[in-house]
């Protein structure tokens, strides 16, 4: 299957389960793929045969600054859910959704979470 593919989208929000975290926020870095047959748009220069990656950066971003979540894992699963309504010829998602600048008193280059998900067929 073919993929669009956003790496390294910086993303300053606020989540996080110390109240600093919702009060001061922090940057969150995103990387996903999407899966989608692009056989349309490979063979007619047309964006309607496509999804925009822009319009996903924008849908992502929406997500990610529109609520205060606690836990990673249940802010990835939002993003993933917002792309899949948002774009119906997506039918895969794999995100990684980083946060370098977690409170943890230990020297890293970033905490994450990767969820990989399909779509639910009706």
């Amino acid at each position: 299957m073919d993929k669009i593919l956003v790496r390294g989208l910086r993303i300053f929000a606020f989540h996080g389960v110390n109240p600093e975290e919702k009060e001061a926020g922090q940057l969150f870095i995103i990387d996903l793929t999407a899966y989608l047959d692009l056989q349309q748009a490979c063979e007619v220069d047309n964006l309607e045969n496509t999804v925009s990656y822009a319009k996903i950066i924008k849908t992502v971003r929406r997500v990610m600054q529109s609520r205060k979540n606690d836990l990673l894992e249940f802010t990835a699963q939002q993003v993933i859910d917002a792309v899949f309504a948002e774009y119906p010829p997506i039918q895969r998602i794999d995100i990684v959704l980083k946060k370098p600048d977690a409170p943890i008193r230990a020297d890293f280059d970033y905490v994450a979470v990767e969820l990989t998900r399909g779509r639910k067929q009706d």
